[in-house]
C-alpha cells in the first residue's frame, strides 16, 4: 500500500477534511456565505454545531452503556456471585484460567487473563489467553481449521478443575462453540461472554455445556463489549472475594 504523498499535515487535511472544515468560511460550495457570515464548511455543519454533535452523541452513548451495566448488575448479580464462588473453589484446588475470543473479544480475553495473572491488587492467579501464542494460532488456522484454533488448545493443556473463559459479542462464533464442548468433555468449569440474545452460545447454555453464560441484552458491539469489560472485571473482585485474603508469609529469624 502506498503512502499518501504531501507533508504530514497535508496528509492528514487530507484524509480528515472535517477536522479542518472550522479554517475557512465555506458554504457547501466552499464560497464564503455572504448571507449569514457562519463557518459551515463541506459538511454544512458549523464548527459549533458539529461541537454540539460530538458531545450530544458522547452523551447518548454514555447513557446507553451506563443504563446496560444497571441492567447487568440488576439482573446477574445472584448469577455473578455464583460463578465466582464456583471459580474460586477450582483456583484453590490448583485450577487454571483458559480465555478465548475473536477480534476485539480477543483482545478482551487477554485482558481476562491479565487481571487474573497480574492483577494490580489481590493475589495472582493462574490464567492464559489462548489467543497469546501466534505460532500455534496460525499453525492449528493453517494445518486443521479456524474453527478448532481454541478446542485443540485446550484438548493439549486443559484438565478436570480448570476453566474456560470465553467471549463472543454475538454468541455465534464456531471456533468458541467448539472451545467450550471440548472444556465441558474435559470436566472444565465453562464460563460465556455474549451479546444480543446468546446466539450459539444461548443453546449451549440450554444443553449444559456452558455452566455460566453472561448475556448483554444489545445490538451494539461497542456498548456490547463496553459491558462485558465491567463484566469479567466484576468477575475478577468476586472471585478474590471469595478466595479470601492471601495468607502472610512467616517471618524467619535469621540463624
Amino acid at each position: 500500500m502506498s503512502r499518501p504523498d504531501g507533508t504530514p499535515a497535508e496528509v492528514m487535511r487530507g484524509l480528515y477534511p472535517f477536522l479542518y472544515d472550522h479554517d475557512h468560511d465555506h458554504d457547501h460550495d466552499g464560497r464564503t456565505d455572504q448571507t449569514t457570515g457562519r463557518t459551515t464548511g463541506r459538511t454544512g455543519l458549523g464548527t459549533a454545531e458539529m461541537e454540539a454533535e460530538a458531545v450530544r452523541s458522547a452523551a447518548e452513548k454514555t447513557g446507553e452503556i451506563v443504563r446496560l451495566r444497571e441492567r447487568m448488575g440488576a439482573e446477574s448479580a445472584a448469577e455473578l456471585a455464583a460463578c465466582a464462588e464456583e471459580m474460586a473453589a477450582r483456583f484453590a484446588a490448583g485450577g487454571r484460567l483458559f480465555s478465548f475470543g475473536n477480534g476485539g473479544s480477543s483482545t478482551d480475553a487477554q485482558e481476562v487473563a491479565t487481571a487474573f495473572l497480574q492483577p494490580c491488587d489481590g493475589p495472582a492467579l493462574p490464567a492464559l489467553c489462548l489467543t497469546g501464542d501466534v505460532a500455534v494460532v496460525t499453525a492449528l488456522s493453517n494445518d486443521v481449521g479456524f474453527e478448532v484454533v481454541f478446542a485443540r488448545q485446550l484438548a493439549a493443556l486443559g484438565r478436570p478443575g480448570d476453566i474456560a473463559v470465553g467471549l463472543s459479542t454475538s454468541g455465534g462464533s464456531a471456533n468458541v462453540v467448539r472451545a467450550f464442548e471440548e472444556a465441558a468433555g474435559r470436566g472444565m468449569l465453562t464460563v460465556g461472554l455474549a451479546g444480543g440474545g446468546g446466539g450459539r452460545l444461548a443453546e449451549l447454555a440450554e444443553r449444559g455445556v456452558l455452566h455460566y453464560l453472561f448475556v448483554v441484552p444489545s445490538s451494539s458491539v461497542h456498548r456490547i463489549q463496553e459491558a462485558q469489560t465491567t463484566l469479567y472485571h466484576v468477575l475478577r473482585e468476586l472471585t478474590w472475594h471469595a478466595l479470601g485474603p492471601a495468607p502472610t508469609p512467616r517471618a524467619h529469624s535469621p540463624g
